[in-house]
């Protein structure tokens, strides 16, 4: 008597079970994208030989030769205390600003912002994160500034607290003027123009000459970024203000219409 032989039993899974994937696709949350292009831009920064002399190398030798008695002079005693603000006023326009802008624009050439596109990375998040990397990189700027001050006999005065606002609304304002200028104009002319604007900046915007030389211009002179993050940085490590809120209003306005101009109109190639 022939037996049939026993069906093979199948397991077949409906397609309404639910699946579990690991790790869950998607984008993931905009903090942390954040803090990871914040990371990498800082790194970045620090191996680029370039831009760590612009920041950190070029003006501790500024700060030294400016202190020299026999190559320069304010007519005091004290003239330490006018030139570490000054100084620390350029370090943070070469970084936030010519060195960010000259650095992206080489990235967009080189389609390294092309690639980042691709990704989930919104505008908004690379901006934030290349200014805050820069951020970063002017605490470790700047710790060395006042370090080398304190060696030339620096007597710092005011609230440390309208320092550092300054100095975040600063760099807010500058970050955002490199990232529109680097993200809508070729890297050539990026390097051009971001150079001559340093240039104008530094010297009509009272770092390297008071605005008070300027006469009846100075009313007008004193709304640029570089002047009043300069004028804001005297006024409270020299005078010994506590808030200079004209300069920190000046610098919020800026930073607040750069920001959102670069991320709307940033182009990743």
């Amino acid at each position: 008597m022939n037996s049939s032989p026993a069906s093979p039993v199948v397991s077949v899974t409906t397609l309404s079970e639910p699946h579990s994937f690991t790790p869950a696709p998607g984008a993931a949350p905009a903090g942390r994208m954040l803090a990871a292009q914040t990371r990498m831009e800082f790194r970045l920064a620090l191996r680029n030989g370039e831009q760590v002399g612009l920041t950190l190398v070029i003006p501790l030798l500024l700060l030294f030769f400016f202190n020299l008695p026999l190559l320069y002079s304010l007519g005091s005693d004290r003239r330490i205390d006018f030139v570490v603000p000054s100084i620390i006023a350029l370090a943070i326009m070469s970084a936030a600003f010519t060195g960010l802008a000259i650095a992206t624009g080489f990235e967009r050439k080189y389609a390294v912002i092309k690639r980042l596109g691709a990704t989930a990375l919104p505008r908004s998040v690379l901006v934030g994160g290349k200014t805050l990397g820069v951020l970063l990189l002017e605490v470790v700027q700047i710790a060395l500034i006042c370090a080398l001050g304190f060696a030339l006999a620096w007597h710092p005065h005011g609230n440390p607290v309208g320092a550092v606002l300054l100095v975040v609304l600063g760099t807010a304002a500058f970050g955002g003027l490199g990232l529109l200028v680097a993200g809508t104009l070729r890297a050539e002319v990026t390097l051009a123009a971001a150079n001559l604007i340093w240039m104008v900046l530094l010297f009509a915007g009272g770092i390297a000459i008071p605005l008070d030389k300027f006469g009846s211009a100075r009313q007008v002179l004193q709304y640029l970024p570089s002047a009043a993050l300069s004028d804001g940085l005297h006024q409270v490590f020299e005078y010994g203000h506590a808030l200079p809120v004209h300069d920190l209003i000046t610098l919020l306005v800026w930073a607040a219409l750069a920001l959102p101009v670069a991320a709307r109109y940033f182009k990743w190639e």
